[in-house]
């Protein structure tokens, strides 16, 4: 699930530990009634399968993006697509990262299926797909073109190439600008331009956005990559080749800690930081558990300024989009992309 950047050579600053990140550290110590799967972090903390944890996170991103891709036709719900990857997250021992973004043609990222949505696959679909287990992520995304369309081979093509080159250049000591350099120069070698504001980002426990930024283009960072994990992520488009903000997307994250005064919506609150953290979640989940009256609980959380919500990010120009993305653990002397 990718990340808009704003401004600036990285967006959102140059700490490694995002705002998100920190607020994920704070729920975990709240009480034992609000905090979130507690028990679970601390075995995760004490057995130090932080490195398994990320590999079998992208294993399984790897065995559902194969579902996916069996199940996706042209005219399928967007609704029952949506369900069935995640579905099949938790058949295979795992959870959902974020909500399964399905993003058709203009639409880049950010859109994923309300609980009575009518839609229907078509056009050029971007299918983004992330796993956790025990808040270790994997993080990919693939582009289908539902329509026989030259332009959308082209742009899938387009990402696809600057993925494998992103993927090759990205090692411990690597300026930041070089990786984003190879994504521009693989995309535009075959016609197309990257969205210059939209990029990939390093992942930590519980944080899906954990302060660097890898571009999809030069950006003059001379920052180097340390060891860690990050998603690669390029977006092509014959359009601007930048996103602007649509409406909201129905996808939310905690990004305060403040009170609401309504008890219902304290309850559905207690079960956001429970079940989520600060991880992406949609409205589509919270009817699922509390049915329409959480969407009203949900509503009032929002207005007391306790949560993010994603808005769509749309092609400036209404260009098509494609993107693809993968997961990749760097230690010192090794790099896995966990997600193929």
């Amino acid at each position: 699930m990718t990340e808009k950047q704003y401004g600036g050579a990285t967006g959102r600053g140059t700490d490694k530990i995002s705002k998100a990140h920190s607020l994920a550290k704070a729920l975990s110590t709240k009480p034992k009634e609000t905090s979130i799967n507690s028990k679970a972090q601390k075995e995760a903390k004490s057995d130090n399968g932080e490195h398994e944890k990320y590999i079998k996170a992208g294993k399984i991103a790897s065995e559902v993006k194969k579902y996916a891709r069996e199940i996706i036709k042209k005219d399928v719900p967007l609704l029952e697509i949506a369900e069935k990857i995640e579905s099949k997250i938790l058949e295979l021992k795992a959870k959902p990262a974020f909500p399964t973004n399905l993003s058709i043609n203009e639409i880049a990222a950010h859109d994923t299926p309300l609980f009575n949505d009518t839609r229907k696959a078509q056009g050029l679909l971007k299918v983004d797909i992330g796993v956790q287990i025990d808040g270790y992520l994997a993080d990919s995304a693939f582009s289908v073109d539902l329509e026989n369309s030259e332009e959308n081979k082209k742009l899938i093509a387009a990402a696809e190439k600057g993925l494998d080159e992103g993927c090759k250049t990205l090692n411990v000591g690597v300026k930041i600008r070089a990786v984003g350099a190879a994504i521009e120069k693989a995309i535009k070698s075959l016609g197309a331009m990257p969205i210059q504001n939209l990029s990939g980002h390093s992942m930590e426990q519980y944080s899906l956005h954990a302060g660097i930024t890898i571009p999809n283009m030069d950006n003059s960072q001379e920052k180097t990559i340390e060891e860690g994990t990050y998603a690669i992520e390029p977006f092509s488009t014959k359009g601007l080749g930048r996103v602007r903000d649509g409406k909201p997307s129905g996808i939310y994250r905690l990004e305060k800690e403040l009170p609401v005064r309504d008890a219902f919506a304290r309850e559905v609150l207690a079960f956001i930081y429970e079940e989520y953290q600060t991880l992406p979640f949609c409205a589509r989940w919270i009817y699922k558990k509390f049915g329409a009256r959480g969407l009203l609980a949900l509503r009032r959380i929002e207005e007391a300024g306790i949560l993010h919500n994603y808005p769509q990010l749309i092609e400036a120009g209404n260009g098509k989009v494609a993107q693809a993305e993968e997961t990749i653990v760097l230690e010192k002397d090794k790099k896995t992309i966990t997600t193929i």
